[in-house]
């Protein structure tokens, strides 16, 4: 069998302090926005930066980790799997989301980086 691979790796900015929050069976998560950049040339050579918002997902020890370190504005580099679910609203509304579930992440400072 062929051999699949979902794995995502990203580096940028925390958008906001990342929320924790304990479900009833006692499992943390953590959810927070992850902004990155690239940038291009338009055809009047003009400079564009092109943003785009991840949603980051960590769970348990690595939630309360990240809890502990991430702060809105920090550098962070991460590398986990992309997943899409969907769920219903209260009035009956179908939602899309996609995220990027972390398994490890650093902060990455101007010359070093703290690994967890």
């Amino acid at each position: 069998m062929e051999k699949m691979i979902n794995k995502v790796e990203l580096s940028g900015f925390a958008g906001l302090n990342p929320e924790v929050k304990t479900l009833p069976n006692g499992n943390k998560v953590l959810k927070m926005s992850l902004a990155t950049s690239s940038s291009y040339k338009d055809r009047d050579g003009n400079w564009v930066r092109d943003t785009t918002w991840h949603n980051i997902v960590m769970w348990n020890k690595l939630a309360e980790a990240a809890n502990n370190t991430i702060k809105k504005g920090s550098r962070v580099s991460l590398i986990g799997k992309l997943t899409n679910r969907q769920y219903t609203d209260k009035d009956g509304n179908k939602h899309y989301i996609t995220e990027v579930i972390a398994n490890s992440y650093e902060i990455v400072a101007s010359e070093t980086a703290k690994a967890v």
